[in-house]
């Protein structure tokens, strides 16, 4: 079991350096909630493997100073798909 909780952690922490990813992505993309994947890759990794776990610090900084922008835009999104949806169905 404890094997399978390292081999894990180091899964999330590659795939998040490869891709850049957000908690939320490699959540989705592993199957496994995001408390989970934000324990595995800021408790476990530390005393897993030392590299892996400063990478993946300084993404989830990133992530983590960018979040205001990343709300703002999907909610722009979400506004602009309504009222492309509104106009849609006034014709």
């Amino acid at each position: 079991m404890r094997e399978d909780l390292e081999q894990r952690a180091c899964d999330l922490a590659v795939y998040m350096i490869e891709n850049r990813a957000t908690v939320r992505a490699a959540a989705k993309q592993f199957g496994i909630s995001k408390s989970t994947v934000h324990k595995d890759l800021t408790e476990r990794l530390e005393w897993i493997n030392k590299g892996l776990y400063l990478q993946v610090r300084e993404i989830l900084s990133v992530n983590k100073q960018e979040r205001h922008i990343r709300g703002g835009m999907a909610t722009r999104q979400k506004y602009l798909n309504e009222k492309a949806a509104e106009k849609q169905a006034a014709v």
